[in-house]
């Protein structure tokens, strides 16, 4: 085959001022055609719905001939700085590191949001050598699943309101809890008014980003085309006047919203750089949402490789807690070893650095720093899993500060590699892929949750707030027991919990760095997402729709005439 060069795609160069390292320009590619991976994994013809020759959608019958039984890799990390610590990039540094090292890999990761995108992080796609293909695509519309799901959101949404307009509805409109959503971050939505038009039903609602509606996560953990359709219909989308809960089957628009999803279940298919195989498939945030990919695209990799690398959105605390305790029991799926990044970077700003002092060395600040990564280490434990420590390197760090995060993994008897994915692609992943290999060759009880179904979500709050962030307890607000107390009533007081929780600290305030003590979660509100199967405990300051920054990454978008 020709070698063909491609410039780094754009949006990965507006992101890498995240990172210190040195790049070239340009990638090596052997292809621009995903046909020789499809081949690769053994996808029949039939069941590849193609964007072009880069990107094409998996049929869900691909699931349906006797798959392999890869071993399932969850890579998260310690809390991060606000510019992230390279969780993606590590996840597909890692995948790339074992392909070099002559393993069969495939990845499974989220799709990135148009929020973050314009906001403040960039791009979600990995970064430098260690990237998908095509970033920018990827990063943009993709193939419009993200559209798709805002457009059923929205469907239900105005369908609702059509229906109180013609008052044939029994929800009461004063309280009605589905709102609209938009990929977009923007603040002026988060709370409005709606139906100002003659003889409309006026009410108070809102906009939620859409990576945190109840219809990505629908899909998310949907396990087929028929269990989505059962999801949407027991949405609960408001009560009754009596306060009896009224579901999204009472619409019956549940044909009209499965026909807008008919190709968003299918889970998407691209490439890293190197060639892996990369099912990218679903978007929810973790700091509101449940912060995984797809059940679907995460049995596509198992099914098609002998390692299905996957990664959970933000710190341990968030993704990971969620993907041990919804993602997995609803998927009967397990992790063989669970990756924890750690950079020495974050850890400065653990120990006290500042953030605008985090490129200069300071080996005494990743020391000061270190009971984050142990935090974060103690919480994983619980869950019996092989643990493997990823130092991301990036090129400003020091020798000595390197040293002083493999010194405490030693005394820790902990795993651990450097990676150098960014810079160097797989080959600088390589000795961590090793070390993977050999963790999840050990041996694992069944996965046990730390709580049980059974408890009340009270129990449940107060174990993962104790247990995963080390909180001495917790806290409802009157406001936020009130509410506990009808969902109850009304049944579905047992369901799991997933935390809606800053991702910049161990605790519910975002100033607490480090491994912070003494304090209390403070649970300020609950939102019902009885399709996904979840109560969503809101605490602190968090909200389901972000906020552009001051200077928002959208301004440094400059595509020349031929386009990105």
């Amino acid at each position: 085959m020709r070698s063909t060069r491609i410039s780094l795609p754009l949006i990965s160069r507006l992101a890498s001022n995240r990172f210190s390292h040195i790049i070239s320009p340009v990638v090596a590619l052997t292809s621009h055609s995903l046909a020789p991976i499809a081949a690769h994994l053994q996808l029949a013809p039939e069941n590849l719905l193609w964007y072009g020759t880069d990107k094409a959608k998996v049929s869900l019958q691909a699931l349906a001939s006797p798959p392999r039984t890869g071993k399932l890799i969850l890579v998260s990390a310690i809390t991060p700085t606000p510019a992230g610590e390279g969780k993606t990039t590590v996840s597909i540094g890692l995948a790339d590191g074992l392909k070099f090292i002559g393993q069969n890999p495939a990845l499974a990761l989220r799709q990135p949001s148009m929020g973050p995108v314009f906001g403040r992080k960039g791009g979600a796609t990995g970064g430098g050598l260690s990237s998908l293909f095509p970033s920018d695509d990827i990063n943009l519309h993709f193939t419009g699943d993200f559209h798709a799901i805002t457009a059923a959101h929205n469907l239900l949404a105005a369908a609702l309101d059509n229906q109180l307009h013609f008052r044939s509805s029994r929800l009461d409109p004063n309280r009605m809890s589905w709102k609209r959503v938009l990929d977009i971050n923007d603040r002026a939505l988060r709370r409005i008014r709606i139906g100002l038009e003659s003889n409309g039903v006026e009410r108070s609602s809102g906009f939620d980003i859409t990576a945190a509606s109840e219809i990505m996560a629908c899909l998310c953990l949907a396990s087929s085309f028929e269990d989505l359709a059962q999801r949407l219909n027991r949405i609960v989308v408001g009560l009754t006047p009596e306060g009896e809960p009224v579901l999204a089957s009472e619409a019956k628009i549940t044909g009209a919203l499965l026909a807008v999803l008919r190709d968003a279940i299918k889970p998407n298919l691209v490439r890293s750089l190197e060639g892996v195989p990369a099912f990218v498939h679903g978007g929810p945030f973790a700091n509101i949402a449940h912060g995984c990919n797809s059940i679907l695209a995460t049995r596509m990799a198992v099914a098609h490789a002998d390692f299905a690398v996957t990664e959970a959105g933000f710190g341990f605390d968030l993704g990971g807690e969620k993907f041990l305790h919804i993602k997995c029991p609803q998927a009967n799926l397990a992790p063989s070893a669970i990756v924890i990044v750690a950079t020495a970077r974050a850890l400065k700003l653990h120990g006290g650095t500042a953030l605008a002092d985090l490129r200069n060395p300071n080996p005494a600040s990743v020391e000061a720093g270190l009971p984050n990564l142990h935090a974060h280490l103690d919480a994983a434990a619980q869950f019996g899993r092989p643990l493997v420590v990823a130092i991301n390197r990036f090129h400003a760090d020091s020798d000595d500060e390197i040293q002083v995060i493999r010194e405490s993994c030693r005394t820790r008897n902990v795993a651990f590699a450097e990676s150098t994915a960014f810079a160097d692609g797989g080959r600088g992943a390589a000795a961590l892929a090793e070390q993977v290999v050999v963790a999840a060759a050990t041996p694992s009880a069944p996965l046990q949750p730390l709580y049980s179904p059974d408890q009340s979500a009270v129990e449940k709050i107060r174990t993962i707030a104790q247990r995963i962030y080390g909180a001495d307890d917790i806290h409802l607000t009157a406001h936020a027991s009130e509410q506990l107390a009808e969902f109850e009533r009304l049944g579905f007081g047992k369901l799991p919990v997933c935390m809606a929780k800053t991702q910049e600290s161990l605790s519910d305030n975002p100033k607490l760095l480090g491994r912070p003590k003494g304090f209390t979660i403070t649970v300020r509100e609950f939102e019902l997402a009885n399709g996904a199967g979840f109560l969503v405990a809101l605490t602190g300051k968090m909200v389901r729709m972000p906020a552009l920054p001051k200077v928002p990454t959208a301004e440094r978008f400059k595509p020349d005439g031929s386009g990105l």
